[in-house]
């Protein structure tokens, strides 16, 4: 077994979320995770609206079983979407989500980094926001 190898095995159990597709499952009630560390968030930027659930305690937070999951985590049927810089991380992380019997839990292909180069995110007014094709927000 190699990482590239674990990695490719995660994605075949994900129904990734692409970039472009991030508005429509925000407005369909999904949830955004973001697992970058700290001092990344900092370097690159905040994700609106998104849990920050660091990634060491991330199945604690959202199995619904555990004592120490985050009150969203109400059950196994919560869409998740996992946020990392590039896509890479989020996808092991959703992948062990599954594990947990959170079938809905997946990612996006390419994390953070594809949100900023495909234009969806703004820092106008000081606060960064998601940006639609047309120019209107999406609330988060």
């Amino acid at each position: 077994m190699t990482i590239d190898r674990m990695l490719e095995n995660a994605r075949t159990q994900l129904k990734r979320v692409y970039a472009f597709e991030l508005p429509q499952a925000i407005e369909r009630g999904a949830l955004l995770v973001d697992i970058r560390p700290q001092a990344q968030r900092v370097k690159e930027g905040t994700l609106p609206g998104a849990l920050v659930i660091e990634r060491n305690v991330l199945e604690w937070r959202l199995d619904p079983s555990s004592s120490a999951r985050l009150a969203a985590a109400t059950d196994h049927d919560v869409e998740w979407i996992v946020v990392c810089s590039e896509g890479y991380t989020s996808s092991l992380a959703a992948a062990s989500l599954q594990q947990l019997g959170l079938h809905r839990a997946t990612d996006l292909v390419g994390g953070y980094q594809a949100l900023k180069a495909a234009g969806l995110l703004s820092v106008a007014a000081g606060a960064p926001h998601f940006v639609r094709e047309v120019g209107a927000l999406v609330s988060l």
